[in-house]
């Protein structure tokens, strides 16, 4: 079950031309992502909000965790390291924070400016095991570069 990475990619891109809000770009790829991927149970952002700090940005799902250090959980981890992190089974993740029972996968990638300041991190839980690709990887990598180039 892969989304329609054209149609999800033009969508997006069309829809944020020209935007450099950060939080507007952020409530619209999850919009869009949450409606377009069929894995994705819970798709939103953490946004940095102080040093080593996230808290919770734009998302579509149930309740998100409110606030998450960047020592704590998936989302924290990827903040601190800047790298993607797909995990299979968030149950075998050490010191994962289980913000919904029903989750058993989540793909976390940092989202940086052109400038290179770390933004937040895109998150997509699902409740099924392994439900992220290498494929969808690549493809948040890539778009979250382009949306966020000029972001504030």
């Amino acid at each position: 079950m892969t989304p329609d990475y054209d149609a999800l990619r033009s969508a997006i891109l069309s829809l944020t031309h020209g935007e450099t809000d950060a939080v507007a770009l952020m409530a619209t790829v999850a919009c869009e992502v949450h409606h377009h991927h069929p894995l994705s149970d819970w798709t939103g952002f953490y946004r940095v909000v102080a040093p080593e700090l996230l808290k919770i940005g734009p998302y579509q799902g149930g309740h998100g965790c409110l606030v998450i250090p960047f020592s704590r959980g998936v989302c924290g981890a990827s903040a601190r390291s800047g790298k993607v992190l797909n995990v299979p089974d968030v149950d075998a993740f050490p010191d994962h924070i289980a913000c919904a029972s029903s989750t058993r996968s989540e793909l976390v990638l940092p989202v940086w400016n052109g400038a290179g300041t770390l933004l937040g991190v895109l998150d997509l839980d699902s409740n099924t095991p392994a439900a992220f690709t290498t494929e969808d990887e690549a493809f948040f990598t890539a778009l979250l570069a382009d949306v966020f180039r000029d972001a504030a």
